[in-house]
Parts: C-alpha cells; sequence; structure tokens
C-alpha cells in the first residue's frame, strides 16, 4: 500500500471514527468534510492527499460586498495567530482557509488538531466579517423584513447593530 492510500484511509478513518460527515471528492484521494459551526452553521472542507502533502482548504465566506480594506487587513491580522493555516482569496475575490503539510506528519492527534483549527478560523470570525463586508445588505434586509412583518430570526445576532 502506498503511503498516499494510507494517509487517505488514515483521514477517512478519523472522519468517520468521530462522527464527522465526509464523503470521497471529486479528485483522486480527496475527501469532503462537512464541519458543523455555531456562527457559520456548516463549513465544507476539502482534504486532498497528494504523494506527499496533505492539503486542507475551507471555504469561510464570498467576496465582500463592501468595506474591501478593512475587510481583508482583519484577515490578515488573523493570518498572524492561526496554527498553520492562513486565509487566502481565489480569483473572485472568496475567502478560504487553508493549509499543506507533509503526510508523514499525518495522524489521528494531527487531524484533531487541523480540523478544529479549521473550524476556528472559519467559524468564529464569520459573523465579524458579515458585519464588516455585508453590513448594508444585511441593513436593507433588515428593513425589509421588518417592514413586512417577516421573521428577522435569520439577522438577530445582529439586531443590536440593525435596529439603529
Amino acid at each position: 500500500m502506498s503511503t498516499q492510500q494510507a494517509t487517505y484511509d488514515t483521514v477517512a478513518a478519523f472522519l468517520s471514527g468521530n462522527d464527522v460527515d465526509w464523503e470521497p471528492g471529486a479528485r483522486d484521494f480527496e475527501l469532503v468534510a462537512n464541519l458543523p459551526g455555531e456562527r457559520k452553521l456548516k463549513t465544507g472542507c476539502s482534504l486532498l492527499v497528494g504523494e506527499t502533502d496533505l492539503t486542507t482548504t475551507a471555504f469561510v465566506i464570498r467576496n465582500a460586498d463592501e468595506n474591501h480594506a478593512e475587510f481583508y487587513r482583519f484577515l490578515l491580522r488573523k493570518n498572524l495567530k492561526l496554527p498553520g493555516l492562513a486565509y487566502g482569496i481565489d480569483g473572485d475575490g472568496d475567502v478560504y482557509v487553508t493549509s499543506r503539510v507533509p503526510i508523514g506528519g499525518v495522524d489521528e492527534e494531527y487531524l484533531d488538531r487541523l480540523l478544529g483549527a479549521v473550524l476556528a478560523a472559519a467559524d468564529e470570525v464569520f459573523n465579524e466579517l458579515l458585519v464588516l463586508g455585508f453590513f448594508s445588505s444585511m441593513k436593507k434586509e433588515w428593513d425589509w423584513r421588518i417592514s413586512r412583518g417577516e421573521s428577522t430570526r435569520n439577522l438577530e445576532a445582529f439586531r443590536h447593530l440593525l435596529e439603529g
């Protein structure tokens, strides 16, 4: 059995053994896990086992509608504190958190730390990123929902900002 296959099997066993919802990805040796969060309800995470490295990529949030400089400055400051991860953007400006490590260091303990860090990086900053990059849209939706008597449940975490 190749090291690549053995690492893939280790990742699959870890995910299954920890009741993480996952499925094989579209690429060979890719697993896609759905990590449950509190602010961001679900974070999709690709774990791609290469011949020498494990690359982890998780979508955080789409490109901001406004306040780009502060939005990306916030992420760059957070990069300084991430354990073995980094925020980055794709060609559309959508934000991801990513990691690449040699497969020789991939074991259950590492996977536990890695997925915990990925989830924290996507979930803990989510509301702050929404306010920084999408406040005008949130305010419009709040006002529209209030004017029509619609539920504001999905915006309750921001009530203190939106009611004024």
